[in-house]
């Protein structure tokens, strides 16, 4: 009788994980993540905080997530070639940013890679349109899901995770772009 129910656990569980792979494997591979906020300022003045990494300190989410994090600058000092590398315990990770296209004042891309705790690959890009006196800004993460990053999506839910990251660096953007405007 143990050996049946057992058996009809194992079965149960094993349809359970197959079933789980499968609904994991038909995900979509292509993801999109964007968040906007208006900034009480022109698009020169906030292009300026997002064209240079040593300016990300003061606003992005992630610069605190580790007191000890390691940082390390690249290439060029802003714009296109210029780069940021960070090594942090397991909340920052491991990885580098790198712009690949600024167009002052209203658009950049960053490849972004993660190498820790996971290897990533995915675009950012930040869009900036004038708004009368204010600057509509929009952050967007961009890439490909692997089975893994499939299937832990299904656990938790990614736009939530990252857009609320975003949505706390879009404020913090605000309140360091606008203290500059007094």
């Amino acid at each position: 009788m143990l050996k049946k129910v057992l058996l009809s656990a194992i079965v149960i569980i094993s349809a359970i994980v197959a079933l789980f792979c499968v609904i994991a494997a038909f995900q979509p591979e292509d993801f999109r993540i964007t968040r906007s906020a208006t900034i009480k300022a022109p698009p020169a003045r906030v292009f300026e905080q997002i064209d240079d990494f040593h300016k990300w300190e003061s606003w992005s989410p992630w610069a605190k997530i580790d007191p000890t994090m390691r940082s390390t600058y690249s290439g060029s000092e802003k714009g296109v070639g210029a780069a940021y590398a960070w090594s942090g315990n397991g909340d920052a990770g491991e990885g580098k940013m790198t712009i690949l296209e600024s167009k002052p004042p209203d658009h950049l891309k960053i490849d972004l890679e993660f190498t820790a705790p996971f290897a990533a690959k995915n675009l950012i890009e930040f869009s900036l349109a004038a708004e009368g006196d204010n600057t509509n800004v929009t952050w967007s993460m961009t890439g490909k899901r692997n089975f893994g990053m499939k299937a832990f999506s299904l656990l938790v839910n990614m736009d939530k995770l990252v857009g609320s990251d975003f949505e706390k660096g879009l404020a913090q953007l605000r309140s360091t772009v606008e203290s500059g405007n007094k």
